[in-house]
C-alpha cells in the first residue's frame, strides 16, 4: 500500500507528517504502508494547495502509483476551510481514496499534541491559539534548542510526537482522529 500526503509546503511539512502517518498506519494494522510526502510539484502554500488544477495535476501524475491520498493543511483560523476541503474530496474522492483534512489550526498542533508539554501550558489555551506555530511551537523548539535540526525542529518532534499516536488522536478529535478514522474506514 502506497500513501500519498499532499502538504502546503513539504520543505517543512514532511518532517511532522511522515512519521505521525507512519505511525498511525502501523496502530490501523497495515505497518509496510509506504508513507510519501508529495515533493514535486511544490505547492509552496494554501492557495495552492486548495487549487483543483493542482491537484487534478497530481493526482494524474501518482494515480497508477498510489492507494490513498492524504490533502493535510492548515485550518488557519479559516471557519469555512472544512467545508473547502469537502468540495475538493467529492471532486477528486469518486475514483479513488482521497481525503483532505486541515489541522486545528496548524500541523503542527498535531505535533504538540504528542509531546509532554512545559508544565504551565495548557492544552485548551494550545488548541485555541490560531497561531500554534508562532506561539507555542516554536517557543518550544528554542526552549530545546533544536532549531538548527532538519525542518526547523520539526523532524526531531515529529519523530518523538509520532510515538504517542494515541494522545494526538485523543487530543486533537476533531480533525486528525476524524481523518485517522476515515483512513480506517477506507482501509
Amino acid at each position: 500500500m502506497r500513501v500519498l500526503i499532499i502538504p502546503e509546503d513539504f520543505r517543512k511539512d514532511q518532517y511532522v507528517l511522515k512519521p505521525i502517518f507512519q505511525r498511525l498506519f502501523r496502530q490501523l494494522g497495515r505497518p509496510t504502508a509506504k508513507i510519501v510526502v508529495c515533493q514535486d510539484p511544490l505547492l509552496g502554500g494554501i492557495g495552492e494547495a486548495l487549487k483543483e488544477e493542482r491537484l487534478t495535476e497530481i493526482v494524474r501524475r501518482y494515480e497508477g502509483m498510489t492507494d490513498i491520498f492524504l490533502l493535510c493543511v492548515d485550518r488557519d483560523g479559516e471557519t469555512g476551510r472544512r467545508a473547502r476541503l469537502d468540495a475538493i474530496e467529492a471532486v477528486f474522492g469518486a475514483d479513488r481514496t482521497f481525503l483532505a483534512e486541515n489541522a486545528w489550526e496548524e500541523l503542527e498542533t498535531w505535533v504538540l499534541a504528542g509531546l509532554e508539554l512545559p508544565n504551565q501550558w495548557m492544552w485548551a489555551d494550545v488548541r485555541a491559539e490560531i497561531a500554534v506555530k508562532d506561539v507555542y511551537f516554536n517557543a518550544l523548539v528554542d526552549q530545546r534548542g533544536i532549531s538548527r535540526r532538519p525542518g526547523g525542529g520539526r523532524k526531531t518532534l515529529g519523530e518523538e510526537a509520532a510515538r504517542r499516536i494515541g494522545a494526538i488522536r485523543q487530543k486533537c478529535p476533531e480533525d486528525f482522529d476524524s481523518l485517522a478514522k476515515r483512513i480506517g474506514d477506507s482501509l
